[in-house]
């Protein structure tokens, strides 16, 4: 019966390990995933100020006659086709 009890208790013991080790595993995957959300975000917001700056240069280049507008359709049309 003794011998029993201290089986039991290791069993025990070994189960609480495997849960802890688990709950770790568990809070690092959390961890690592709040951290890519953040910089999901980071490049969503870099990627629309950059569009804006395109955008932007794009109108000024056109503004100055340096650029025609049908070349910037042409170029736009090109590379929404691929």
């Amino acid at each position: 019966m003794l011998l029993g009890n201290v089986g039991q208790q290791l069993d025990i013991g070994d189960l609480e390990n495997a849960v802890n080790e688990m709950r770790g595993d568990v809070a690092q995957k959390d961890q690592v995933d709040r951290e890519q959300g953040e910089e999901i975000e980071r490049l969503k917001s870099e990627n629309h100020e950059l569009k804006l700056y395109l955008a932007t240069l794009i109108r000024l280049l056109v503004s100055k006659g340096v650029l025609k507008q049908e070349e910037v359709d042409a170029t736009v049309s090109a590379i929404e086709r691929t």
